[in-house]
Formats: C-alpha cells, sequence, structure tokens
C-alpha cells in the first residue's frame, strides 16, 4: 500500500548542491516576506538563507516559506543560537540545513551537531509536520540530507577554526564577516583578509565546502574567484533599500 511518504518530492539538499562542484550564489532573507521570497526565487539562486538570528521570521512564516522553497533550492536557517530548540525549528520545518552563529570551538560545533541529528547519531527529537510526513526511514537517513553548518565571525573562533572543522558531522563553514570585522576594529588593516584565508584553508584541509557573507556583487565576484563555494549573491533588506534609492535619486536628479 502507498503511503503520503512514497509520493512526496525530495527536497533539495545541500549534499546535492555542494556535489556539483562549482561557486554557489545564495540569497539571503530577512525582513520575514514569504512573497519577497517567492520574487528572489525567479531569479533561481543556487541556495537561499531563511536568518532567524536577526531577522523578523516568525515560526509560521518559516513553515511556510520553507514549504514554498525547498523542492526548487536548498534552505539554510541561519538560527538564533546553538540550542536544541532553535536548531530543531529549523530542520522541523523543512530547512536543508540549520546554520550556527558564533561558533568558537570544537565543543560547541559537536553539539550544534547532535542537536541536529536523530539518535543514535544526536539527540534531536523526532516530530514536526514535515519530518513526520516523511517518515521513519528518512529520519534513520537524516545524515544523506540533513547539514549542519557553523559560522566563524569572532576573533576565537578562528583561533580555533581548524580545530572545529575536523570535528566529524560539520556540514560546511560559513564566514561572517560583519561580526568578524567587529571583533578585529583596532587590529591590523588585512587581519580580516588574513582570518579569511585561515578559515578557507581550515575547510580545504578537511574537504568541508566554506561560504562567506558578502555584501556586494563586487565582494561576491571576489570571494568567488578565491575559492569560496558559495557566496551571498544578494539579500532582501540591500536589494529593496537599493531599489527604492536608486527610484528616488532618478526623480530628484
Amino acid at each position: 500500500m502507498q503511503t503520503i511518504s512514497d509520493v512526496l518530492p525530495v527536497p533539495q539538499s545541500m549534499q546535492k548542491a555542494f556535489a556539483e562542484n562549482r561557486a554557489l550564489s545564495c540569497a539571503w532573507f530577512a525582513m520575514g516576506s514569504t512573497p519577497l521570497v517567492e520574487i528572489g526565487l525567479a531569479a533561481v539562486p543556487d541556495l537561499i538563507v531563511i536568518d532567524r538570528q536577526h531577522g523578523l521570521w516568525e515560526r509560521s512564516a518559516l513553515e511556510a516559506v520553507i514549504g514554498i522553497a525547498r523542492h526548487q533550492v536548498p534552505v539554510i536557517v541561519r538560527v538564533a543560537e546553538n540550542s536544541a530548540r532553535a536548531i530543531a525549528e529549523a530542520l522541523d520545518a523543512g530547512a536543508a540545513s540549520a546554520l550556527i552563529p558564533l561558533v568558537e570551538s570544537a565543543d560547541e560545533a559537536r553539539r550544534a551537531i547532535s542537536f541536529g541529528r536523530y539518535p543514535p547519531f544526536g539527540q534531536r527529537s523526532a516530530g514536526g509536520v514535515r519530518p513526520l510526513m516523511a517518515g521513519i526511514a528518512s529520519m534513520q537517513n537524516d545524515g544523506e540530507r540533513i547539514s549542519i553548518g557553523v559560522m566563524i565571525e569572532t576573533v576565537a573562533g578562528v583561533e580555533q577554526v581548524e580545530a572545529i572543522a575536523a570535528v566529524e558531522g560539520l556540514g560546511y563553514l560559513f564566514i561572517g564577516t560583519g561580526d568578524l570585522s567587529l571583533s578585529r576594529i583596532g587590529g591590523a588593516a588585512d587581519a580580516v583578509e588574513r582570518d579569511c584565508a585561515r578559515i578557507l584553508a581550515a575547510a580545504r584541509a578537511n574537504k568541508l565546502p566554506c561560504g562567506i557573507y558578502t555584501g556586494s556583487t563586487q565582494d561576491a565576484l571576489a570571494a568567488r574567484d578565491m575559492g569560496f563555494d558559495f557566496v551571498i549573491a544578494a539579500s532582501d533588506i540591500e536589494v529593496v533599500r537599493a531599489g527604492f534609492e536608486l527610484a528616488v535619486s532618478a526623480l530628484r536628479a
């Protein structure tokens, strides 16, 4: 007898995206607008990030937007914190990946992975509409579909990045350039650039993909040329801001 889980389409995964072995473009969404994500998806990015650390996404909106997007592109949810609840909410909603902010040690990375995996590999509780629809077999093979990424975005994180990158079960590294720049205020002018190179080298040494937050098209192209596996092509806040600025300034000219 056929069940619902037998006919459900397969969501896109980070593993499949990274297997293409090319630099991936990512759209970043923080404004909490599902229609805006639909508009962004029309541009056909390779990945999208839903930002729940600093963004405006409520849980019901998270469920809705992932439902729209997850069969088109892998959906990364940047969670608010490294906790069982925050990570489970992202994955229960159907995200392909939970991205953990402010990771500064190998133990913190291990904890995040444990929160994101079902027993016997972790301590994630079984629940959520989409996981239950997919069935127990999907839960048993969660490591093939779910990817846990960690953000390196502090001096402390950079100093421990080699140990972090070596943690078994980690999916990828991601550089938070904004917080990293703040943590280097008063330091050498090229400190952040050297940090980024060190993080990328640690990822390469452990055969991990590495992404980076890029705030402009120029920065994204430069990061791609440096060898980063995924870059931020656009963020909703910046696209909307720039669009309004361009339109209004044109009429003032």
